[in-house]
């Protein structure tokens, strides 16, 4: 017997955390023509069963195939804002037939700032 309502399907998270890139996005000449990277976090919102039923990685998103999607969106055609990044990230992560939502974050560690700064995000969260 289940124990999520019928008809609700349980989304279990898969994470992938500090993926890196090199691009060129940014509203600053500087920072299109230098380049800077960026850092992506990515979780996904996955019904699992399946994939620990079967125990393949065909049953489930494979992270390894996903990040190398992930860093040619980053070092890809260059955006003014991490907002639309992290959209265009989304889509792909989106795309996969598997995964019902996802949260991305995009970490920009040297944005033109002119005060000490750790870090500047944008997160977003998409669904189906």
């Amino acid at each position: 017997m289940s124990a999520e309502p019928e008809g609700i399907p349980r989304l279990d998270r898969i994470a992938l955390r500090g993926l890196r890139g090199f691009g060129h996005h940014g509203v600053f000449d500087h920072e299109r023509r230098e380049g800077q990277e960026f850092a992506v976090d990515v979780v996904l919102g996955v019904d699992t069963r399946a994939a620990a039923r079967s125990d393949s990685v065909t049953d489930t998103v494979h992270y390894g195939v996903l990040s190398d999607h992930l860093v040619q969106v980053v070092e890809g055609d260059p955006v003014n804002l991490i907002e639309t990044l992290a959209d265009r990230l989304a889509e792909v992560c989106l795309a996969h037939p598997l995964v019902s939502e996802v949260e991305v974050t995009v970490h920009k560690p040297n944005a033109p700032i002119a005060h000490p700064f750790d870090d500047v995000t944008v997160t977003i969260l998409r669904r189906r």
